[in-house]
């Protein structure tokens, strides 16, 4: 697997160390270089990038408001010399977070983790059915016939196109199962096809004759998936 990777770091000597180290490993494409996040934001915009090596400590427009971004949908390692980011760094679902100074051997761990989540999204990506464990059966349930899933107490309601199926399984257990790029988690209560949402108006999705909320906790996932800045 070939993964085109970008580099954004404004320090100079920082910059050539990542590079180095990226051109140590033959499966790593380097398309460009930033010294700046403005730049490497303009480059996404229209090019396709499956790694970015993030420095976070930038001036004017930081790593972490690059990642909030709704451009982002490529893995990130951050590098950088701020250990107090780590926390905001994962809340946004970075693959991995390197301090500097760090060693060919952490950096290609590092890049090992990225491979495995590329590596399961492609899998992800290709999936067309899932079986769900309802009353003493499995049910096979094609992905494409769900429309939206609706937690009722202690249960999953899992409305499709011409059925409906109850389970006990979780969301979390559901969300394991299904890739978010086509069913996508909106609320504690809901998960909904994106293929099948009709409009979106003031945080609400409405997919078939029903509302669904958008909560803040899921909002800046849910919008970046569907590639739509709110900002």
């Amino acid at each position: 697997m070939i993964i085109n990777c970008i580099i954004v770091e404004d320090e100079p000597l920082a910059l050539e160390r990542v590079k180095g180290f990226v051109l140590k490993l033959p499966f790593l494409h380097l398309l460009s270089e930033f010294d700046n996040a403005f730049d490497a934001l303009t480059f996404l915009k229209t090019n396709e990038v499956d790694l970015i090596f993030l420095d976070i400590n930038m001036d004017e427009f930081s790593g972490i408001q690059l990642l909030e971004t709704s451009v982002i949908r490529s893995q990130v390692i951050i590098a950088t010399a701020y250990h107090e980011y780590a926390l905001k760094g994962y809340d946004l679902k970075v693959a991995d977070y390197l301090l500097k100074p760090f060693t060919l051997e952490r950096f290609v761990q590092a890049v090992d983790r990225v491979q495995n989540n590329l590596a399961l999204t492609e899998n992800a990506n290709h999936k067309k059915f899932i079986f769900v464990k309802t009353e003493y059966r499995l049910e096979k349930i094609l992905l494409s016939e769900i429309v939206f899933i609706e937690g009722m107490h202690d249960y999953r309601k899992i409305h499709c196109l011409d059925k409906r199926i109850m389970t006990l399984q979780t969301f979390t257990d559901l969300e394991k199962e299904i890739p978010s790029t086509l069913i996508c988690r909106v609320h504690k209560s809901f998960m909904v096809a994106l293929d099948k949402i009709e409009s979106i108006e003031k945080d609400r999705i409405r997919i078939q004759d029903q509302l669904i909320p958008i909560s803040e906790t899921y909002k800046q996932a849910f919008y970046k998936t569907i590639n739509y800045s709110t900002k």
